[in-house]
């Protein structure tokens, strides 16, 4: 036989117009299908963590909504988040040596369980059951849907670290990252999640806990048969330690730490319940009026047959509001949360690089912290002044209160602002955070100011970074419960009583709520203060200095703030600013 010629083996491939793979094409094609296989357990968390989050939302909204419906107060409802808040301080911690211990399938797929039970639960919350039976119940079943949200959200933060630099190239890689996690996507979709709460509690309570536990058995099978059961078992789960997470030598990061529980509860003060509260409420004119059934009566009343008038539907709830119905009530509640994520994903280029604040340093943060009082002391003062105005305090009266459209119009505005500026600070401080915790106390006197920040100390690694901004997840979750609880007892005691018909004025309420969180805003940047970073430079656009300080810039070196050879410096034998940057992120995505 001639060389070349094709052989026996070869003529069925010619007859079929397929030609034999060349050795370099088969090694290709086997590299392809290991970077995929590699990749699937990347794209198995990734896509339970999507699921899961919607239905995180969803939880919050349907049992809010659903107490509501049921005549709770504000104060009944924030005791009923306590238990899944406080989940949020110790499952952190928990969670990451449970991972170290037995691995991401574990944990995953225990959070996955635990949050089918917390929704299978819910549908034991009997009508006929006396208030302090229900929120001893449903306080006990948040619980569960507390533990769940950390131990699935300990995928979620680890899930790009299974991937090489190589398989991050990928075109798969990427989808799934834009879907899930990157650029702020992970609040959109919880943002869904409050919305398609609030949408199918409209139509039914049964109807919006099945779908959502739908959702979590429909990731539960990706989970358990999709991962490795040693997938993130670490060689050395001792490494952890509980000193590495309360670390007292580091007094920076404490100090952000105790200035974010106040950031946060400044949103927590009005956000979580007095604003769906409030929106619910119809205004305290539509009530008293004369009626012969629901129908005479508007948005949030219903006809009281023993008085003959119109009744708040719910007293506990106050009136004052805006009469919303549910969908629209998660509808806003869905848009800050995604406008809020968005934000927060491109701030340094949409805000702190233009002006010059990109990296920033703790006088950044203490300018952001200041501005972030302003929006909500200015609906403090116009919700204070509409709660004054007379028609807040006559129930009988025949027309709407004028000042429902300026109240609603500067709700709404104020939501706006309020996401932008607390976009900015948040994301500043997922930067800082990492940045202090990576800062080695020994060598404090010896730092260098790089970008007007510390430069990062070679003695900490990854690990111990990532283990010491376990405390500073630990204040994000105090600020939240503190931020709940206060927020109940304002919008609930602080409002005059309008009679039983109409309940407290809900508006005196929310303006306390506002007002408090306008004074934790301000406290969170007053401890802000007390960090040590050196004399560093506050710019505000290209050549403004508002703050001067050892390392100002002259007014014509705006432009070239950190030479090229600084840079160089820090990144040697230092954890590079790349890295630090990634890390923010993740510390940004991981606490909402």
């Amino acid at each position: 036989m001639a060389d070349g010629a094709p052989t026996s083996l070869d003529e069925p491939l010619i007859r079929l117009g397929r030609r034999r793979l060349q050795p370099t094409e088969t090694v290709a094609r086997t590299e392809a299908t290991q970077q995929r296989d590699a990749l699937l357990p990347f794209v198995v968390i990734s896509s339970t963590y999507l699921l899961f989050t919607i239905t995180d939302g969803a939880l919050r909204m349907i049992v809010l909504l659903h107490a509501y419906r049921k005549s709770f107060t504000a104060m009944e409802v924030t005791l009923m988040f306590v238990l899944y808040e406080l989940a949020g301080v110790g499952t952190n911690l928990a969670a990451g040596i449970a991972g170290a211990r037995w691995g991401i399938r574990a944990t995953l797929v225990t959070g996955l369980l635990l949050q089918i039970v917390t929704f299978g639960l819910l549908f034991g919350w009997e009508d006929g059951w006396s208030k302090s039976q229900a929120i001893l119940y449903v306080t006990g079943v948040q619980l569960f849907g507390g533990v769940a949200k950390d131990l699935t959200k300990l995928g979620g933060k680890t899930v790009t670290k299974l991937v090489t630099p190589e398989e991050k190239e990928t075109q798969l890689f990427k989808l799934v990252s834009l879907l899930t996690g990157a650029r702020g996507w992970k609040n959109s979709l919880k943002g869904v999640g409050y919305f398609l709460g609030s949408w199918l509690i409209g139509i039914s309570y049964g109807l919006a806990l099945g779908a959502m536990m739908a959702l979590v058995l429909l990731a539960l099978p990706m989970a358990y048969f999709g991962l490795d059961p040693q997938l993130g078992v670490s060689p050395s789960p001792g490494r952890l330690r509980l000193s590495d997470v309360f670390d007292r030598s580091n007094p920076n990061l404490n100090w952000l730490s105790l200035a974010r529980l106040f950031l946060f509860a400044s949103r927590d003060f009005w956000f979580e319940v007095p604003l769906p509260f409030f929106l619910r409420s119809p205004p305290c004119a539509a009530i008293g009026r004369p009626c012969a059934d629901d129908s005479d009566c508007g948005s949030g009343t219903a006809c009281d047959a023993e008085a003959g008038a119109c009744a708040n539907l719910n007293p506990g709830g106050g009136c004052g509001g805006l009469g919303w119905s549910r969908t629209q009530v998660g509808a806003l509640l869905a848009l800050y949360i995604i406008a809020y994520g968005q934000l927060q994903a491109y701030t340094p280029q949409l805000v702190t690089g233009p002006l010059r604040q990109t990296p920033p340093n703790k006088r950044t943060e203490v300018l952001w912290g200041l501005v972030n009082c302003l929006p909500t002391l200015v609906m403090a003062v116009v919700a204070a002044a509409s709660a004054d105005a007379g028609t807040y305090s006559q129930p009988s009266h025949a027309g709407l209160p004028p000042h429902t459209s300026l109240l609603g119009g500067s709700l709404v505005g104020t939501i706006a602002c309020f996401a932008l500026v607390f976009a900015v600070n948040s994301s500043i401080h997922s930067y800082l955070v990492v940045l202090y915790a990576a800062s080695d106390k020994a060598n404090a006197p010896a730092r260098r100011l790089v970008h007007g920040v510390s430069s990062v100390s070679p003695t900490r690694d990854a690990f111990q970074v990532a283990a010491s901004v376990g405390f500073y997840y630990m204040a994000n979750a105090c600020g939240r419960l503190l931020g709940t609880l206060g927020s109940g007892v304002l919008y609930t005691y602080v409002g005059d009583d309008l009679g039983f018909l109409a309940g407290t004025n809900a508006v005196q309420g929310l303006a306390a709520c506002f007002a408090a969180a306008t004074a934790s805003s301000l406290l969170a940047a007053l401890i802000t203060l007390q960090i040590d970073d050196g004399d560093a430079a506050l710019l505000c656009g290209p050549c403004c200095v508002l703050y001067g300080g050892a390392e100002a810039p002259a007014s014509d070196q705006c432009s070239r703030l950190h030479s090229r050879a600084e840079a160089d410096e820090a990144a040697a034998g230092r954890l590079s600013e790349e890295e630090v940057v990634r890390l923010s992120r993740q510390v940004s995505d991981d606490l909402e």
